[in-house]
């Protein structure tokens, strides 16, 4: 089979389609053939080196960690999923090698779950990661509610626009940061947009006199004024999925973990039109290179989709 795989950490020309043996399953796997992948920062930043010191990489490695597609073969002790099922999972492993960034890929059953019923392969995809993370934020974490007044740094990203939504969907006022470009786009999912950057604690105090409630970091760049944003009864109340140093404004750091329960949660909210899904532009699978450097601009609204014919 086909996938895009890189022998040496590198810049996104390290990046090459090759021929590659069919992935093996487990008795509690499943194998999926792809129908569309998702790009996140992390999977570059991966290929690059970055995170060389958490994440063992095995070369040849094919990088990728979202996924919808179709079940092919099961394991034996799988009874959740059948072949011909439609599922979308966040395929992350213990180690970095066989991604989804392929025709075909082995997934543990607890990383994939039935996709959205109303979702395309291309939406599909495009959720489990960056959806994820935003729900496992604001719901596990901030146990946000109706009472809250959010702050999201950096709202129209991927994991951004799926935040606000959720946000929104569980009663909370939101505000986000953004350029002024996607100020539209984040009055659109029902935030109230601010600009980044210098003035930004006058910015949210205007709007907001005794402070937001809870604070999520999704660029580090504003982290370090957060504490001042907050409410008095509300400090420490803030994750950062960016920076670890939250901890030591009492916050939390949050590494999303796949979960199918979150995942069932994220596909109903799609289904019922709770959540929409922004896509920025789709790709080829021999194209991966070209949709990295995309993502490596730093300004996508929505996500980056790798489709696999």
């Amino acid at each position: 089979m086909q996938a895009i795989t890189y022998s040496s950490y590198g810049d996104p020309d390290v990046l090459a389609l090759t021929e590659v043996d069919e992935p093996k399953i487990g008795p509690d796997w499943v194998k999926v053939r792809v129908r569309a992948a998702s790009v996140n920062p992390v999977d570059w930043k991966l290929a690059s080196g970055g995170l060389d010191s958490a994440l063992d990489v095995y070369f040849p490695a094919t990088p990728g960690w979202d996924v919808a597609g179709v079940v092919e073969a099961v394991g034996p002790a799988v009874t959740t999923l059948a072949p011909g099922d439609e599922v979308f999972g966040y395929v992350r492993k213990d180690a970095v090698h066989g991604g989804t960034y392929a025709e075909k890929v082995a997934a543990p059953i607890r990383t994939v779950t039935k996709k959205p019923a109303n979702a395309s392969f291309a939406e599909a995809a495009a959720i489990p990661l960056a959806g994820l993370t935003a729900f496992q934020s604001l719901v596990h974490a901030l146990d946000v509610g109706a009472d809250d007044i959010v702050l999201i740094h950096g709202a129209s990203g991927g994991v951004g626009s799926f935040a606000v939504q959720i946000a929104t969907s569980l009663g909370a006022r939101v505000l986000g940061t953004a350029s002024e470009a996607n100020h539209d786009y984040l009055r659109d999912l029902g935030a109230e947009p601010l600009t980044y950057g210098d003035g930004l604690v006058e910015r949210v105090r205007s709007l907001v006199p005794d402070g937001v409630t809870a604070v999520l970091d999704l660029n580090g760049s504003d982290l370090g004024v957060s504490p001042d944003l907050l409410a008095e009864s509300s400090a420490g109340r803030i994750v950062s999925i960016i920076d670890p140093a939250v901890k030591e404004m009492g916050g939390q750091y949050v590494f999303v973990s796949p979960d199918v329960d979150d995942l069932n949660e994220l596909a109903g909210l799609f289904d019922d039109g709770t959540l929409t899904v922004q896509i920025a532009s789709t790709y080829a699978l021999a194209d991966t290179q070209k949709a990295w450097e995309e993502s490596q601009g730093g300004h996508t609204r929505g996500k980056i989709v790798i489709t696999v014919d």
